[in-house]
């Protein structure tokens, strides 16, 4: 896993970063990820006027990128703004637990063992943007992470049948990480925002408020904790009734109803017992299969991370967490 630290404008961040790279002959448009067809083309373009209204100092980080790699501004904008938008396999599980006692938020991200040594965990410091610690198989995306008031944000990818140009899973935590403090306005800003992708969105804050948030561009379900239970959980598809029918049964979702299962079925029945040793074996399979893949398959769990809220914690696995430790990452100061 690639550590990095950013720190400055969007622009600068970008550009040191995109230069960093170029200087050691590693040039992002050659991405192994997709081929940027004319189809993704044409819907990056498109986004890019969303990004221009509601995020623009994100495309001044990609156009940093981009001048420091002395490289195309499209091509990257086609990479990032269109990813999530069409197939990838990318899966994952999130849970979050508020038990009064604790406040935990526990993820898992599952996708291409031929990529693993390409994921990021990004150290953000940006001017007029709220300080994080985040993790993403990408780059300026994010696919979970924590900022300076204890706010985290994380998704699950979900197979997308519809899509409208506008911000996509990554770019919609990343985005969240920067500018909220709580789970309600984190609420507030994913109404109000244009949704280019189909996913859910785990969100948590210091306070305890936890919701599990199921959308695409055409609609938005909140999921909260049920009567006498303390946490909400999801993988890769959507379980909310108006949700269901945006399903897609025909594709590999990784056992994802399985892994959801687990969590529910283990957090239903170890309730009083929400320890952060819990969470960890939980993320590590202890009570069902959760990242036990084989991987001679191409397939795995790559990281494992838990934001312990209450305590300004965070405690990440680089790797499967059924076969390494967990190790706290204690360089989040501004927490």
């Amino acid at each position: 896993m690639y550590h990095g630290r950013f720190k400055g404008t969007h622009y600068e961040t970008g550009f040191k970063w995109g230069r960093l790279l170029y200087g050691q002959g590693k040039i992002i448009n050659d991405s192994p990820t997709f081929n940027l067809t004319d189809q993704r083309r044409a819907f990056a373009a498109r986004c890019v006027d969303e990004y221009e209204r509601y995020y623009p100092e994100i495309l001044k980080e990609i156009r940093g990128i981009a001048d420091g790699q002395k490289s195309s501004f499209d091509n990257l904008a086609t990479i990032l703004l269109s990813m999530y938008c069409f197939e990838l396999e990318n899966k994952c599980t999130c849970f979050a637990i508020a038990d009064g006692e604790n406040t935990i938020f526990g993820r898992n991200s599952d996708f291409l063992v031929k990529l693993e040594k390409l994921y990021m965990n990004c150290l953000y410091r940006l001017d007029g943007a709220y300080a994080f610690n985040g993790n993403t198989t990408a780059f300026v995306e994010m696919e979970d992470g924590v900022n300076e008031h204890g706010f985290a944000a994380g998704l699950t990818f979900i197979y997308p049948h519809i899509r409208k140009p506008g911000l996509n899973s990554g770019m919609l935590v990343r985005y969240l990480l920067e500018k909220c403090i709580t789970t309600k306005e984190a609420i507030s800003e994913l109404n109000r925002l244009p949704i280019a992708s189909a996913q859910t969105l785990t969100l948590a804050d210091r306070k305890g408020d936890i919701v599990v948030v199921e959308c695409n561009p055409e609609k938005i379900v909140e999921i909260r904790p049920k009567k006498y239970e303390s946490f909400v959980a999801t993988a890769n598809n959507f379980n909310a009734a108006k949700m269901k029918k945006y399903r897609n049964p025909e594709i590999d979702d990784w056992r994802s109803d399985e892994r959801y299962d687990t969590v529910c079925t283990a957090l239903k029945n170890n309730k009083g017992n929400y320890s952060l040793d819990f969470v960890k074996a939980l993320l590590s399979g202890k009570y069902g299969f959760m990242c036990q893949y084989d991987r001679k398959l191409g397939a795995d769990t790559v990281w494992s991370v838990v934001y312990d809220l209450k305590n300004n914690r965070v405690y990440r696995v680089e790797g499967n967490p059924s076969r390494k430790a967990f190790k706290e990452d204690t360089r989040m100061k501004f927490l």
